[in-house]
Order: structure tokens, then sequence, then C-alpha cells
């Protein structure tokens, strides 16, 4: 039976709630779900990289050989031979990680959320790159920190200006492989020198890892991880290797802190899904990926030549680009007047998307800046929306 004329519920947000905001990617992708636009927007895997028959074959073994206990409840920890794989997976002569280490979660969106439930407090001090990716801004700004920005330069990341601003710093965020806005990575000179500059002053370090296996070359950075264990957190993803569909990421930290994120994790979902664990690791359990990586580095190492060809053929004197060895994007930077925001009004009218800069900073956004997104676009329509790009920005200059 419906109640008539039920008041109106004056509905009282939390004070947390007035924090969340829309990605402005997401929102920017409703639109280019429509197939007459040329995408460069999202940070979307390459579907052609998807191993669907080995998913498919994983997912009907592990459902005909142990199908009860893939749909049951599992650990909060997440599934032990998946666990003991990563813990393999990372360690190298000099650094040991263990199995007790490592924490699975729904996706390293979750770790970015369990991590700010668990480090930050309001006002807490927070230092991330500038630019920097914005999920971990968008994860860490619920928590209400003081983002303070560690200078960057066109080798990504300046460890020397961390003292500056460190004082009272609760964790310093980075993603050191061809980062996500820019496509820049740091030497291995910088790394060492972050990891002992972090250590000297007490700041957790995370690392953020979901594009390492995706260099060109095929030559890997070390992990800051295996310079220190005990004072970086370090996050992976089977989205950019595998397929982002199955919501499958971990952490990697030192063992008192991933018992805190474990409990964290325990009030959020209890547990990531069984199935998907498990299947998983039959996935990569006999060296699949070792096969499999290397066609993704082939095919966007490709796709990032033709646009890099196409920009230095198509965009007008006075624009810049990053030309990154691995990863999925290429950053832009246009002459101080030109405002990437109206670019892009003008740009969907001509059935081109791009993201634009601002939303990566935290503090003092650069609104002559832009991200493009290579790796789901054919070559000949990369060609065809760079050349629309570079008629538009010339218009400007």
């Amino acid at each position: 039976m419906k109640i008539e004329n039920p008041n109106p519920i004056q509905w009282r947000f939390s004070d947390r709630a007035s924090q969340l905001q829309s990605s402005f990617i997401r929102e920017i992708l409703k639109i280019t779900q429509r197939p007459e636009i040329i995408s460069f927007a999202g940070g979307l895997p390459s579907p052609a990289t998807f191993p669907v028959e080995q998913m498919k074959a994983a997912y009907d073994k592990v459902l005909s050989e142990n199908g009860k206990m893939a749909l049951q409840y599992g650990p909060t920890d997440g599934y032990a031979p998946l666990r003991e794989w990563i813990a393999d997976y990372l360690s190298t002569d000099s650094c040991k990680i263990v199995p007790e280490q490592v924490l699975m979660v729904s996706g390293s969106q979750q770790a970015l959320d369990l991590i700010g439930k668990v480090l930050i407090d309001e006002g807490s001090r927070v230092l991330v790159e500038t630019p920097s990716y914005l999920g971990a801004l968008q994860a860490f700004s619920v928590y209400r920190p003081e983002f303070k920005s560690v200078e960057t330069d066109d080798h990504g990341l300046v460890p020397s200006s961390i003292p500056a601003v460190a004082e009272g710093a609760r964790l310093l965020y980075a993603l050191p492989n061809f980062q996500n806005p820019t496509g820049r990575s740091l030497s291995v000179e910088r790394r060492i020198e972050l990891v002992e500059t972090c250590a000297r002053l007490g700041i957790p370090l995370i690392e953020d890892d979901p594009y390492g296996a995706l260099s060109y070359k095929g030559e890997p950075y070390p992990k800051l991880l295996n310079m220190n264990p005990d004072g970086v957190i370090y996050m992976g993803s089977f989205s950019k290797v595998l397929t982002p569909g199955i919501r499958l990421g971990y952490v990697v930290a030192p063992l008192p802190l991933v018992r805190r994120l474990e409990l964290a994790k325990q009030a959020a979902d209890l547990h990531t899904a069984q199935i998907t664990q498990m299947v998983v690791h039959e996935v990569v359990k006999d060296g699949f990926l070792q096969q499999h990586i290397p066609s993704i580095r082939t095919l966007y190492a490709n796709q990032c030549q033709v646009m890099l060809d196409a920009m230095a053929e198509q965009f007008p004197k006075g624009v810049q680009w990053t030309r990154p060895e691995g990863g999925m994007f290429i950053w832009v930077t246009l002459p101080k007047h030109i405002d990437a925001m109206k670019l892009l009004d003008q740009a969907i009218a001509a059935k081109v998307a791009f993201v634009p800069g601002a939303p990566f900073y935290a503090n003092d956004p650069e609104t002559n800046t832009l991200r493009l997104s290579f790796v789901t676009v054919p070559p000949e329509r990369i060609r065809e929306g760079i050349a629309i790009l570079g008629k538009l920005i010339a218009a400007q200059m």
C-alpha cells in the first residue's frame, strides 16, 4: 500500500559527501561513446589486447574443478595462491616479498581509498606530483587533506624539491613509470634519490604502478618497492595487462600497515570476489603474461609513434609534448593564452575529444595543458583526429 501525500524528505548529507566530485574524465566518456567521436580522452586499455579465450577457459576450469569454493565468500586478504604468485613476481634477489604483505583489492582505485582512510586525517599534508593522477586526487580528497605539490620537470618528479614541502607529510604519492597523465618516467638516479629522500624524512612513499610492464623496449625500470620495502607502499593492477573489467588490483605494504588496510577493507566490502582471483591465478600461474605483454607493448608503441608523427606534422610551432617510452599517454602543453577547456568544446563540435589538463593539478592548475591517449584509436583515425586538433590550435595561435 502506497502512503498518500508523504512529506518530502529533506536529505541531510554528511560533510564528507560534500567533498565527492564527479571524475571529469568519466563525464567526458559519456560524450565519447558516440561512434562518430574520435576519442583521445579515456585511459582505457585497447580491447584488442584482452585475452578473451584464455579468460573463458579459466572460468570454465575454475567452475568445473572448484566451483563451490569459487562462488563462496573468501578471505579479506585474498586468494592465497594468487598472493603467493604476486609476492614471487615482485621479489628480487635482494628483496624478498612475502604473501603476508599482499592485499587483494577491487581495482587499485579501492587501494587509493583504503590508503586514504588509514593514513589521512582532515588537514593531513599529502604530497603529490605536478600534475598527478586524477583518480588519486579524487580518492584522497574525500578525507580532506592539505595537498602540497612536488615540483616536476620534463623528466618527472624532482626529488630535491621534496624537503621544502615535507613537514608533517603523511605520504607522497607518485607514479614513476609512464605517468598518468604525462607519460613521463623517472630515471634510475631519480628513483634512488626519491626513495632515499622519503626514507630520510620519514615519509611513506606510495608507488602506483599500473603501467610499469608496458615499456615499449621491454626493459622495465626498477621498482621503488625493491629499493626500500619498509618505506614503500606498492600498488599493482591486472587492468592494463589482462582486462580492466575484472576490477582486480593489489597492495604490497609493510606488515603493520597491510593489516590496517585489511581491516579497512573488511569494513568496505568484506573481500574481493573469490572467483575473479581464482580465474586470474589460473591465467597467469604458468607464465602467460610473459607471452602476452609483449604484444601489448608492440601495439601501444606503434600507435604512440603514429600519434607522435602526426603531431609533428600537424601541430603548429609553439606547442610542446612528451615522448613516452611506454604506457598510454602523451601530455601536450599549449601556448599560455590557449585554454584547453575551451578548446575541448571546439574539438567535440569537430568530433574529437581529449582530456584538459587542469583537473590533474592539486594546486595551481595549468589551463594550457591536455592529455591524449592513443591506445584505443586505429592509426588512420589518430591521423584524422590530430589533423583536426592541429587546425583548431593553429586558429588560436
